[in-house]
């Protein structure tokens, strides 16, 4: 009997959100939602901390210019277990599409940069962590632990994510891969920051870390990528020349990736908001896998291995005796961060050591 694998359409989404807005962005994500499933698609994936907006400001003056944006970026940014992230759950159960959303999170007094695996029941796969935000990022945002390398078991076979500039990482890459990924959401926030000034930020390099991931994990890579609008540019840059000449309007440059290298979706223009989609079929990765599987037989563990810790990085751990047990402290309410790959496959992968 011959195995099936899925194949399913996939959209990926260029647009700017309703910036430092949430709900604003939520309504316009619930209608991207609706028209990638109006046209077929079973996967969405949304560019890096699309809700509420990536803080450009943190790019463009010092912390203490940018102190002007943050309460309001606090307030924008998405908990889990509210109002707004039951609307969004709710569009991908009423669409019968997974969506993989890009937000900042808030969680008590701090922000992560965050990816929302919700299937298309409406219920959690992952909300992962970037592990490391990247440069000014830190100035922002919290990091994430081992637990956030982490593929999962999905109806649309292995899912994983990670956000920008991880796929620079060649570490935290290989742990991906290690656990037989399939299909990789890699968001980005846009290519229109120092335009010409800095190439490593740019869309060459930027799209080609997605499309190598492609061929070295041997997986289909979604690469949303956000645009900034002229109203963003307006609330962050004002009428100041300098802060216009640092960012652009425009700057999207989403794409699809086959398991072997090639962009499989019809590019937009970079200011032009919308979706780009792809046909995905599974069955092509044993193809490219046959050719070189840098966790597998293309891998020499004798020579040099991974070792991945997926120990939570819990902040705080309470601890009580079992008489006092119906003494607890109040926690958040949020979907479980961390939940249980339905297929671990780097537990037991000969490349890859977890301890």
């Amino acid at each position: 009997m011959t195995p099936s694998h899925p194949k399913f359409r996939a959209a990926a989404v260029q647009a700017a959100p309703v910036f430092l807005d949430l709900d604003g962005s939520i309504d316009k994500a619930i209608t991207l939602i609706e028209e990638a499933a109006a046209q077929g698609a079973k996967l969405i994936a949304f560019p890096e901390t699309w809700l509420p907006g990536y803080p450009w400001f943190i790019w463009l003056d010092s912390p203490a210019w940018g102190m002007q944006f943050i309460q309001r970026y606090h307030d924008n940014s998405l908990v889990y277990g509210s109002a707004p992230a039951e609307r969004l759950a709710k569009a991908a159960k009423d669409n019968a599409i997974m969506v993989v959303m890009g937000l900042s999170e808030k969680a008590g007094g701090s922000l992560y940069m965050g990816q929302w695996i919700i299937d298309a029941e409406g219920r959690t796969v992952a909300a992962r962590r970037k592990l490391k935000p990247t440069h000014v990022e830190r100035t922002i945002y919290g990091e994430g632990d081992g637990s956030d390398l982490t593929v999962y078991g999905t109806a649309l076979g292995r899912v994983g994510a990670l956000c920008c500039w991880e796929h620079l990482q060649p570490l935290s890459k290989y742990a991906m891969y290690a656990q037989n990924e399939q299909v990789h959401i890699a968001a980005w926030p846009s290519f229109s920051l120092y335009r010409g000034g800095a190439y490593a930020l740019g869309a060459e390099v930027n799209n080609a870390a997605s499309r190598i991931y492609a061929v070295e994990g041997q997986c289909f890579v979604l690469a949303p990528c956000a645009t900034v609008s002229a109203e963003m540019i307006q609330t962050l840059c004002g009428d100041d020349p300098t802060k216009r000449q640092l960012l652009l309007e425009g700057g999207g440059f989403t794409a699809i990736y086959a398991p072997d290298g090639r962009q499989i979706s019809e590019p937009l223009p970079e200011g032009q908001e919308g979706l780009v989609y792809a046909e995905l079929d599974l069955g092509m990765i044993s193809l490219a896998k046959a050719a070189a599987d840098p966790a597998g037989h293309y891998a020499r563990p004798d020579v040099t291995r991974l070792l991945l810790d997926k120990t939570p990085g819990d902040r705080v751990v309470i601890r009580q005796r079992a008489a006092a047990a119906e003494v607890t402290a109040a926690e958040p309410a949020e979907p479980a961060r961390r939940e249980a790959d339905s297929a671990p496959a780097a537990a037991t992968h000969r490349t890859a050591e977890v301890v």
